[in-house]
């Protein structure tokens, strides 16, 4: 692939954005190649963590503006339903935990990429806009739909409407992002803690993540039966049983992601 590097360390798929001279812009390969790549480490029994992260000084600027407006380009409802929404929906039902490693400036589809993610951890030179006001456009790639479950109805409108720039430590403190890493230790960092999502009870993480999405539109009594049905599964794994063995055992557990 040419704009999407993948990379697998250890248990932990490694995927780059990889267009830096553009900011990690998305241009239509660039996007196909992230879904192609997204569906690879999923499918991969190798691969127990996702971790995407750009190239360079940003994770991702969001949409090439001369790929949207180009006369022969694929057009904004291409670009949206061929591109993003499938990326989202990747990310969302993708069998693994998937991590974001925001390394600098993540704008418009690019800041809605990460925040779809299931954990997502920045670097200090990292920010956040939800550019696309700034143009008269309106929120894609899941924006409406997840930033407001994670920062609350009213900031989440507010930041869409301005367009304002949030640091990474203002990230952290609306709930945005998880952790917060120096930039001199960031990959370090970050590749570590995905390494040890990676060494977690892979099955009972994507049953977590299932009931997580779930709990979108479910109510109180069909989430409650649904996370019934999904502890039934879980004690069926290897992981369960190797986790309770450990644990009378009075030893560290050795899981496999089954």
């Amino acid at each position: 692939m040419k704009y999407i590097k993948s990379e697998l360390k250890g248990a932990v798929a490694v995927i780059l954005l990889n267009r830096p001279d553009k900011y990690n812009a998305f241009i239509r390969e660039m996007s196909l190649e992230l879904q192609k790549a997204i569906d690879e480490a999923s499918g991969n029994e190798a691969v127990r963590a996702i971790l995407i992260t750009g190239e360079g000084k940003a994770f991702c600027s969001g949409q090439d503006l001369s790929e949207a407006i180009h006369p022969e380009g694929p057009g904004i409802r291409k670009i949206v339903e061929e591109h993003y929404n499938p990326i989202i929906l990747k990310i969302r039902h993708a069998k693994k935990p998937v991590i974001a490693a925001v390394n600098g400036v993540a704008a418009g589809a690019g800041a809605n990429i990460a925040l779809a993610c299931d954990i997502v951890l920045a670097n200090r030179s990292a920010a956040f806009i939800q550019a696309f006001s700034k143009i008269g456009l309106i929120p894609d790639s899941g924006g409406t739909f997840m930033l407001p479950r994670l920062v609350g109805f009213q900031r989440a409108l507010a930041l869409c409407m301005t367009g304002d720039k949030v640091t990474a430590a203002e990230a952290l403190n609306m709930g945005m992002v998880y952790k917060v890493f120096d930039d001199d230790i960031f990959m370090e960092e970050t590749l570590a803690f995905a390494s040890m999502i990676a060494s977690m009870p892979t099955q009972g993480l994507v049953y977590t993540k299932e009931l997580f999405n779930q709990s979108m539109t479910h109510s109180l009594e069909q989430q409650l039966k649904a996370e019934g049905d999904y502890q039934v599964k879980a004690t069926a794994t290897y992981d369960f049983n190797e986790g309770v063995k450990a644990f009378l055992e009075k030893r560290k557990p050795e899981f496999k992601g089954k």
